[in-house]
């Protein structure tokens, strides 16, 4: 699953950094908290559209321009995540019933059906 808060903190950290300036230095200047500051880097907490706004100030950075990055980053992580869905076959579902393996390594293992053999991918 795709977290936009955790794309939007690692956003404002590249931010911050290309600046050369720290967390107190933004935190202050933004008036919010270090430890606050430091979870929306995070992706820990969610940042309100004032507390971006102030943040953005902080930075000198339009938050349009701040968005923008965020969006390309959401576009490439769904395609990363549609991507790797696609490479994954559908699983074959034989009569069965409910099987739990556990404590298998995550290899291929093979298991015989009375009419086919089905691959199964341990997680």
């Amino acid at each position: 699953m795709i977290l936009l808060r955790r794309l939007l903190g690692d956003v404002l950290r590249r931010q911050r950094q290309r600046q050369g300036r720290t967390l107190r230095e933004v935190s202050s200047s933004a008036r919010v908290s270090l430890g606050y500051l430091s979870e929306v880097e995070r992706g820990q907490k969610e940042a309100s559209s004032e507390l971006l706004s102030a943040i953005c100030d902080a930075l000198d950075v339009r938050m349009s321009e701040l968005m923008r990055e965020v969006s390309d980053e959401l576009a490439l992580a769904e395609l990363a995540q549609s991507a790797a869905a696609e490479s994954v076959p559908t699983p074959v579902r034989p009569m069965l019933g409910s099987v739990s393996v556990t404590g298998v390594p995550p290899e291929r293992v093979t298991i015989k059906a009375p009419a086919e053999a089905v691959d199964v991918v341990a997680a």
